[in-house]
């Protein structure tokens, strides 16, 4: 129970380190992972389960070469693209907004530091120490929480595409 609370502790010395603008960033990468977390855990099941039921339901049709069944064809393989790709946009804009709120870290503490620099001039380094750290922190945490979406997001858009193709190669126009 110890370490949840050390943990906490560190967390929120970390979020009040680097200004306001840390709150917004970690709501951003908690979302983002969630969406990430969810969209793997449905690939494990809910998509196979979908492919496996529009391939017997294909396998069952009993012509599957007329306009009307290529039509019915790709009307299920659209379908079955919208549900792979459901959460990606979302995530995707979720990681392109993480460098830009970090960005808005950096332009906030700036400001604090040209604040204590009007008032208390250039020689108090203890009070400009502050600023510099609402600067750089939150660029560093979006720039972090950025960097492990693109990676995710690559591979469950390469996942998605894989698996469309997969879908289309068994779904033959054959009969």
């Amino acid at each position: 129970m110890f370490w949840a609370l050390d943990a906490w502790q560190s967390v929120r010395d970390f979020i009040l380190l680097g200004g306001p603008v840390m709150v917004p960033i970690g709501w951003t990468i908690l979302i983002m992972w969630v969406l990430i977390v969810e969209r793997l855990l449905f690939f494990r099941s809910g998509l196979r389960q979908l492919g496996e039921q529009i391939r017997r339901d294909w396998e069952a049709r009993a012509e599957r070469r007329s306009w009307n069944a290529r039509a019915i064809r790709e009307a299920r393989i659209s379908e079955f693209s919208q549900e792979a790709n459901r959460a990606l946009p979302m995530i995707q804009t979720l990681v392109a907004l993480c460098p830009l709120l970090g960005l808005l870290g950096t332009v906030t503490g700036m400001v604090m530091v040209f604040d204590v620099m009007a008032i208390a001039g250039t020689g108090n380094a203890r009070s400009m120490a502050a600023g510099v750290s609402q600067a750089t922190i939150p660029t560093m945490a979006g720039m972090v929480g950025a960097l492990s979406g693109v990676f995710l997001a690559t591979l469950l858009t390469r996942r998605v595409d894989k698996e469309v193709e997969l879908l289309e190669d068994a779904l033959t126009m054959d009969h």
